[in-house]
């Protein structure tokens, strides 16, 4: 299976993911957990230089990004059977790059080949709750600088779950303002596929429609 978190800076993705992981291991299931941009050192480079390269130069970069992440690690992983669990994929792409006033079809383009995951969580949490936890824990790229992200955040965000559902690609979304993030993973691991379903990512690209 391949599920990937989704959300707005400050809705617990990372503690999220890995209470996903472990209660899955539980399962007996074989996890690998994962991150984007990725740590390779084309993901580094990127992650680096989000702050300094702009627009449609930097989606590109992300997209590079993820073509060679499926290559070298998503698909492989899949192949052998794992559960692949990654903090940060398509959803996040169609969010900050029209933030970044990137339109989406260009986006979609880019994104034309990507695999396209069995279940993608998108987190969300009330505007105030997200700029009180980034104000807490400090910015770290230059769309906090906005008052106004978190809330156009949370909106973009809804848009890109409609995006993702019209590509077939199962949704769930699921609001952490008064939850924890084990409750949270707990309702993922409720959503995960049954076992022996194959994956899209097993499959080959897809092609979104």
């Amino acid at each position: 299976m391949f599920i990937t978190l989704d959300g707005p800076s400050g809705v617990g993705k990372s503690t999220t993911l890995d209470e996903l992981g472990r209660l899955l291991a539980d399962r007996g299931t074989s996890v690998h957990k994962t991150t984007e941009p990725s740590t390779s050192e084309l993901g580094e480079f990127t992650r680096a230089k989000a702050n300094h390269i702009h627009g449609r130069a930097l989606a590109c970069l992300v997209a590079a990004n993820r073509y060679e992440h499926i290559d070298v690690e998503l698909a492989p992983l899949l192949r052998q059977g794992h559960t692949v669990l990654c903090d940060r994929y398509l959803g996040s792409s169609l969010v900050l790059q029209p933030l970044d006033g990137v339109p989406e079809p260009f986006v979609l383009a880019l994104n034309r080949h990507v695999l396209l995951p069995d279940l993608a969580v998108i987190l969300t949490a009330g505007p105030e709750s997200i700029a009180a936890r980034i104000t807490k824990r400090g910015k770290r790229h230059r769309f906090h600088d906005d008052p106004n992200g978190p809330a156009r955040e949370i909106e973009l965000y809804r848009e890109a779950a409609e995006t993702l559902t019209t590509l077939g690609v199962e949704v769930l979304v699921l609001d952490t303002t008064d939850t924890t993030p084990t409750e949270v993973a707990k309702r993922i691991a409720d959503a995960v596929p049954l076992p022996g379903v194959a994956s899209k990512a097993t499959t080959g690209p897809t092609t979104p429609r």
